[in-house]
């Protein structure tokens, strides 16, 4: 689970996820009735059976019945949020795994970023400063490269080799 995730409350994550599983109907009618039932059949118990045949009452909109469900469990607080995500990992799968919530961003990211930004502005750093061509040229003379200066740079940068006078000691 990603850091930022794991201090957000599953109430909060399903008032962010809303709008995506309401819209363009990407819940269908059987999904939506299979959460319902597992919600009502779960211990200790999320929706009561009153509330279950609400829920799924095929006589209002699906838009309307999910739109309620979500709201519905919000106000019940972040167990029954917690359930629903569970429901809705069990029977749609890809869905949740798509949603807004579980796109963000874990700080493992930025740090990772982060290093690889410090690693080539160090690189660049060494490049320009004169210590990368010193640390090529004493591998180059340590694996048997030619003599000092010749293929190593530093003959084509005007100085003496400092690599070299070490190797060749």
């Amino acid at each position: 689970m990603m850091f930022y995730r794991s201090y957000q409350s599953y109430c909060h994550r399903l008032q962010h996820d809303t709008y995506f599983l309401i819209s363009t109907s990407r819940l269908n009618e059987q999904v939506v009735d299979k959460i319902v039932l597992q919600l009502n059949r779960v211990y200790p118990q999320i929706l009561t059976n009153e509330e279950a045949e609400k829920f799924r009452n095929p006589k209002a909109s699906l838009h309307t019945r999910l739109s309620d469900l979500l709201k519905h469990l919000q106000k019940k607080g972040d167990r029954h949020c917690q359930e629903f995500y569970r429901a809705l990992q069990i029977n749609a799968e890809q869905l949740f795994n798509d949603l807004p919530s579980r796109k963000i961003l874990s700080p493992v990211f930025f740090l990772a970023c982060f290093s690889v930004a410090a690693g080539l502005a160090l690189f660049w750093y060494c490049c320009n400063s004169g210590k990368l061509s010193w640390l090529g040229c004493t591998w180059f003379h340590a694996k048997g490269g030619d003599p000092p200066g010749e293929h190593c740079g530093c003959h084509a940068v005007g100085r003496n080799c400092p690599g070299a006078e070490q190797v060749l000691a």
